[in-house]
């Protein structure tokens, strides 16, 4: 029978456990300081946070700012997050990993700062393509930047666990750093960051500061030449220049839109305003009765057949835009009020400076979302409220439900218009959903639309809503319009879902361009 042998001290050998493997401490990578280390990974995951949400402003103005949109982009960033950390631990075990967390602090900056010219490139061409086109910008232009970061955490935990005993606290601090880290710089892009400076400045300066914290723990730990350092700083001129030599898309930058103003060329006092590359409104700084798009004129068209001609009404309108309809109101119905509900403040005070709004308390703004703007509002005190807050590439869907209705109706006189307008195609399932929510709550409901063989069904609609009988063919006295009677609305909203807070999922109803 084959026997055992024994090592000294008299335990046997044979195919039990194997001997633990003992490392030397002079051979491992010396440990960053606790609050160095804490530092490190609180910066690259504020990083991630700050990136991911500003790339959510870069897109906007091409891929639109829809559920979908929104998610794609998020989803893509998590997914950078996800293999970020797996590589970053796993490559961390096969590599100095000081120099490893200097190099992608470093990589990591420098990715950020291709950002901006990637989404510049990309984007125009990615225009009508919305959830795909925002989630293949998304994995080209920021995934690269939150996989590298995001193998940051995962590289300092390496370095800092040289004793087991204490792995439970060393990981559980880091991972509350970098946590923390994320909050700030969740909090901190959208209340600071957005509304301070352009959106390319801020992702300009943190893939710099990212870059400045690796030379900086480099150039401490001696792990980067003079030559290497002033490579990658001329590598930071060189990508920061391309950044912000490029011309910005926007005239102006507000927390919720990328704004652009173009002259008309037909008239020397008429101007478009543009929202996130859509047409939102025509503004005619001499005549404020010019309405140039056809949707406006069929609002203004809706309101005369209800009231008659001068009669001073007060209105609530949702969405400024450029404020065309309140003035043209003020204009030809003089003694009216006009409490316009804009969400965009900023995009007010454009307004004032570009196109001579001029508000007074005959026309007044309310800033703020409308859903609690209107919760101000008297009940019973507007014999209008117009809805203009919709676009073709994202709905407000909390001004779709019934309970939004509610509320409308509620500030409304017992005779009131509540005229909304609407953007969507074939097979219009938004509009037929939104027409059937206004049938539950108003008597009398139409759709003025494009009829005509030149103009296909759908595009813009207005939707009209009373609790008295609306006229017939109101809104409308043109030939590529027309106006749905009673009838033909109830006909055309049978299979419309009616829209509910609880459940209103108006971007996926929305048939976008």
């Amino acid at each position: 029978m084959a026997t055992k042998t024994r090592a000294k001290g008299g335990r046997p050998r044979g195919k039990g456990r194997a001997a633990p493997v003992k490392h030397d401490a002079a051979s491992l990578p010396s440990a960053l300081p606790p609050l160095g280390a804490a530092a490190l990974v609180f910066l690259a995951a504020g990083a991630v946070l700050v990136l991911e949400i500003l790339a959510v402003r870069l897109l906007a103005p091409y891929v639109g700012l829809t559920l979908e949109t929104t998610t794609a982009i998020i989803g893509a960033a998590l997914a950078g997050i996800a293999i970020g950390a797996a590589l970053g631990g796993r490559i961390a075990d096969r590599t100095d990993t000081r120099r490893l967390i200097v190099g992608l602090l470093i990589g990591g900056g420098l990715l950020a700062l291709l950002i901006v010219p990637a989404v510049h490139w990309l984007g125009p061409g990615a225009r009508g393509d919305g959830d795909l086109a925002a989630l293949g910008i998304t994995i080209i232009a920021l995934v690269p930047a939150a996989t590298v970061l995001s193998a940051v955490s995962p590289a300092v935990a390496h370095l800092q666990l040289h004793d087991l005993r204490a792995s439970g606290t060393i990981v559980g601090g880091l991972s509350g750093w970098a946590t923390a880290g994320a909050l700030l710089g969740t909090f901190g892009s959208g209340f600071v960051l957005v509304p301070l400076m352009p959106v390319s400045t801020a992702v300009l300066i943190t893939g710099v500061v990212l870059v400045l914290a690796g030379l900086a723990l480099g150039a401490s730990s001696r792990l980067l030449s003079l030559v290497g350092i002033a490579g990658v700083m001329l590598s930071v001129v060189v990508l920061g220049a391309w950044s912000g030599g490029l011309d910005s898309p926007c005239d102006a930058e507000t927390k919720y839109h990328c704004v652009n103003l173009e002259a008309d060329p037909a008239n020397p006092d008429g101007y478009i305003l543009v929202l996130d590359d859509q047409a939102n409104s025509y503004v005619d700084l001499r005549d404020p009765t010019h309405l140039e798009f056809d949707y406006v004129q069929w609002i203004a068209k809706a309101i005369d057949a209800m009231y008659a001609r001068r009669t001073p009404l007060d209105a609530v309108f949702v969405g400024g835009g450029g404020f065309t309809l309140p003035r043209w109101l003020l204009q030809t119905r003089p003694g009216s009020q006009a409490e316009v509900l804009e969400v965009d403040g900023e995009l007010v005070d454009f307004d004032r400076e570009h196109l001579d709004l001029k508000t007074s308390p005959a026309l007044q703004v309310s800033v703020g979302d409308a859903r609690i703007g209107i919760l101000d509002q008297a009940s019973d005190s507007a014999d209008v409220v117009v809805g203009d807050a919709f676009g073709n590439l994202a709905v407000p869907w909390h001004l779709t439900t019934l309970e939004w209705i509610e509320e409308v109706k509620r500030v409304l006189k017992p005779d009131g218009l509540y005229a909304l307008n609407m953007i969507d195609l074939p097979p219009l399932d938004l509009q037929r959903a939104e027409a059937a929510t206004l049938l539950d709550a108003f008597d009398d409901v139409r759709m003025v639309t494009f009829g005509a063989e030149e103009h296909p069904f759908g595009g813009n609609a207005v939707l009209l809503a009373s609790d008295r009988t609306i006229p017939d063919g109101a809104g409308t006295e043109n030939k590529i319009a027309t106006t749905l009677s009673s009838k033909e609305i109830e006909s055309f909203a049978a299979d419309g879902q009616i829209l509910r807070d609880d459940y209103a999922p108006a971007d996926q109803l929305l048939t976008t361009p």
